[in-house]
């Protein structure tokens, strides 16, 4: 479960709104969690927050997820030129699929001219 929280608690250097994450976790692995906040001398939340970003971190290295990666910001290239060309062949009239000039020149034709009125 997660739901947003004030801007007020982000921590530095995140950038944005902070949100609260509910995860389980053992009854021993919370023991040794409170005793490394106690030693070091932060909030329980603040030691899983720091823990989570140096996991994410070093993820970010891994070859194969790197690629995994590509791979799917490959997918999301193939699924906006999709879309776009949807929208160019919807509003090009002629079902091909267009550039950005036929959505432009598409929303041009549904303004009303100055001093015509739409409902001649």
């Amino acid at each position: 479960m997660s739901e947003l929280t004030s801007p007020a608690g982000a921590a530095a250097g995140t950038g944005g709104q902070m949100r609260t994450l509910a995860v389980r976790i053992t009854e021993e692995l919370r023991a040794q969690l409170d005793i490394i906040a106690q030693l070091t001398g932060r909030s329980a939340t603040e030691e899983i927050r720091l823990a989570l970003e140096h996991w994410i971190d070093k993820i970010k290295s891994d070859p194969a997820v790197l690629v995994k990666a590509q791979a799917v910001r490959a997918e999301i290239e193939r699924d906006a030129q999709t879309r776009r060309n949807a929208i160019a062949a919807i509003f090009s009239g002629d079902g091909t699929t267009g550039d950005d000039d036929a959505v432009a020149s598409a929303a041009a034709r549904t303004t009303p001219r100055r001093g015509k009125s739409s409902v001649e």
